[in-house]
């Protein structure tokens, strides 16, 4: 590293920005090929709320494949084979992941952080890697109309900072820095509900996971390990504000009508926190010298739990591309060896937010019209739905999707080093 008027300055072969699960599998694939990769995050510390849980049994074959699936799992989850749906008192078994193939026939449910430090401690076990917390990337370094880099503030050097790279990879989420500074539109659909999370101590929740559907509302929770669990509150886009106004003991009497035990521990706003249901597809992916993945590329809906998923597969098909297009090549990345990566992914995540769409609007109807729904309706029906849509070919391959993926991606571990 050097300095120029104040600004370090430092190169690497790429620049990840943003450390979820994209970017910290992508950061720990691309150090175990050798290639020379900085990982940037903004916050201090990993200690925060992340909204994705579940990681789908796609993500454990994954995880086999690296040669780390043992140790996850040494971490603290929960693992989910039939998760429940309670429809007006009456409980039924709308998915079962045990019929999927042996060793990978469960989801977990975790929390990110301990995997998220998995993976930069197993990516610092190469000289190629740097890891640089409370660093905020602020803007693209361009050349001749190409992606060179970053330019950010290191917060705990108090330093301004120009990465230079041949490849920056925006991982950053669904309010990407690096796309917005790429002037790359997020392309976000419309969605009519939202969901309030809130954060319950793990003996509020008896299962791993569940669904409950009343005349009041919708219901989910979840385990996530030893100490804690979640919940989720389905609500009509826009009355988050009218909702506090209220007050909490007013939200509670409505949970508790769907759930008394789970209103029990809710006790404040402050364990509360809105998640936007809209998924988006952005209009490219990738450009000379810049890849987005995950939600910069292509923002998830909760629906199905997919987040997780889509940003680690990409993390998959992104690594195999750009070690690949580093090979023979000198300068920024060109677009035309990066455009396989949307290439191989764009169809398979078109087809994922295809089939959250279409559960969103059945959530969506339902939340907005439940007041004017009579009980003696609602409750036959949506008993017989549960009862008969289980069984029907569309909704497997819909959760079998889900599970797998529309398109298996597996690791491309031909670059792989040894550890030191």
């Amino acid at each position: 590293m050097t300095e120029d008027e104040g600004t370090a300055t430092a190169t690497a072969d790429v620049v990840v920005v943003g450390a979820g699960p994209g970017g910290c599998v992508l950061s720990y694939l691309l150090a175990r090929s050798g290639v020379e990769t900085v990982l940037l995050e903004r916050h201090a510390d990993l200690d925060r709320e992340f909204r994705g849980y579940f990681f789908q049994p796609l993500v454990l074959r994954l995880f086999e494949e690296m040669g780390v699936l043992s140790d996850v799992l040494a971490l603290d989850h929960d693992e989910i084979r039939s998760p429940a749906v309670t429809a007006f008192g009456r409980s039924y078994d709308v998915v079962d992941i045990s019929t999927l193939p042996a060793s990978h026939d469960y989801g977990l449910l975790m929390e990110q952080p301990p995997l998220l430090r998995f993976f930069i401690d197993r990516a610092r076990e190469f000289d190629a890697f740097e890891f640089r917390p409370a660093t905020t990337a602020n803007d693209l370094l361009r050349e001749d109309g190409r992606v060179v880099g970053v330019s950010a503030t290191d917060r705990e050097r108090d330093e301004k900072l120009e990465l230079r790279s041949r490849l920056v990879v925006g991982a950053d989420g669904r309010y990407s820095t690096v796309r917005e500074a790429a002037g790359i539109d997020p392309g976000l659909f419309d969605s009519d509900v939202e969901l309030l999370w809130f954060k319950l101590p793990a003996d509020a929740v008896g299962t791993a996971a569940q669904g409950r559907i009343e005349g009041e509302g919708i219901l989910l929770y979840f385990g996530l390990g030893a100490e804690d669990a979640q919940a989720g509150w389905f609500v009509e886009k826009g009355t988050y504000p009218a909702i506090r106004e209220r007050g909490i003991d007013a939200l509670r009497r409505r949970i508790a009508a769907v759930d008394p035990t789970i209103a029990r521990h809710l006790r404040s706003f402050d364990q509360c926190s809105l998640l936007r249901i809209e998924p988006g597809l952005s209009e490219t992916w990738t450009r000379d010298g810049l890849l987005l993945l995950g939600d910069a590329a292509h923002v998830a809906s909760p629906v199905g739990g997919q987040g997780n998923g889509l940003a680690i597969q990409d993390a998959v098909v992104a690594h195999s591309t750009v070690v690949t297009a580093l090979e023979g090549a000198d300068g920024a990345l060109p677009n035309e060896r990066l455009a396989r990566f949307e290439s191989r992914r764009r169809p398979a995540v078109e087809e994922v937010l295809r089939l959250q769409r279409r559960g969103e609007r059945a959530l969506s109807w339902y939340v907005r019209h439940r007041d004017s729904i009579p009980a003696w309706v609602g409750s036959p029906l949506t008993r017989a739905l549960f009862a008969v849509l289980p069984e029907t070919a569309s909704f497997r391959r819909t959760w079998e999707t889900f599970a797998l993926g529309p398109e298996p991606v597996s690791v491309d571990t031909a670059a792989f080093e040894s550890p030191p």
